[in-house]
């Protein structure tokens, strides 16, 4: 299966559904049934969650000779910041209030990995390159945050701003955004789930919605979420939520049952 190579995304699709507001733990074995319906190896799960407690994101329990894993406190605000992103955000910005914020940054060549880690988390917070060293996003996002976590205030000035003639707000979202590789993303995502019997080789509707949480999420995660009055009328972007939305209904209670059946749990204090 395609998404065998990417074990992270499908086992945080699972801890977000079958873990997340649960005070519980989840047996590995467990973990391992259910991923193996989406191709992913006992070894990749095992050395997914591995690396997974090694970076503080998941938390082990012993029960007997079962070893259990349950969320870190980090884990949950991952996972409940993709949730928001997935069935609050939206995949269009319709109510825009015509701010910008905008980043500007300048450091000295020998503070590249710096430079990289910063554009990484802009890219990640929804901000577009308008020109060298200058970045900006739709709306008024918290990007002191970023700045503080990375320990660059004094490399970087944040602010926030309105176009002014003859500069024009769709002139900035197409020079600093690439609208049509976002489109492009959406339409492959419509491609794969807008049909009429999505992924017939999958194993059961418990795969099926772990794969089609991972294929949103990436989608959202790495949306700008563009004000809708400088994007097309028929931005796929809003087929694609309706098709998200209608499936994640429809493989909901079928998913559980399953889940019910092979996911041994313990509880846990939160």
């Amino acid at each position: 299966m395609e998404d065998q190579a990417r074990p992270q995304p499908l086992m945080l699709s699972f801890l977000g559904i079958y873990l997340l507001e649960r005070d519980s733990a989840v047996y590995s074995g467990s973990i391992i049934d259910v991923l193996d319906r989406v191709g992913v190896s006992e070894e990749a799960v095992r050395s997914t969650l591995t690396r997974m407690a090694g970076r503080g994101l998941l938390e082990r329990h012993r029960k007997g000779r079962r070893v259990y894993f349950g969320l870190s406190q980090r884990a949950t605000d991952v996972l409940a910041d993709g949730k928001r992103r997935m069935f609050q955000t939206g995949a269009v910005n319709r109510d825009w209030d015509g701010n910008w914020t905008v980043v500007a940054f300048s450091m000295p060549e020998g503070r590249r990995s710096d430079r990289h880690d910063l554009r990484s988390q802009l890219i990640w917070a929804g901000f577009g390159l308008l020109q060298n060293g200058l970045w900006i996003a739709p709306g008024i996002k918290d990007a002191g945050a970023i700045v503080e976590h990375l320990d660059l205030a004094e490399n970087v000035t944040v602010f926030t701003a309105q176009h002014a003639k003859p500069t024009e707000s769709a002139d900035l979202v197409h020079k600093a955004f690439d609208t049509e590789a976002i489109a492009a993303r959406y339409q492959e995502f419509l491609a794969r789930w807008d049909i009429k019997d999505p992924l017939p080789s999958a194993r059961d509707d418990l795969a099926r919605q772990l794969i089609l949480h991972t294929d949103w999420l990436n989608l959202v995660r790495q949306d700008p979420h563009l004000p809708a009055e400088h994007l097309a009328r028929d931005w796929p972007a809003i087929r694609a939520e309706e098709t998200f939305n209608a499936l994640a209904d429809f493989y909901r209670a079928p998913a559980c049952a399953i889940a019910t059946e092979v996911i041994d749990e313990i509880p846990v204090r939160s």
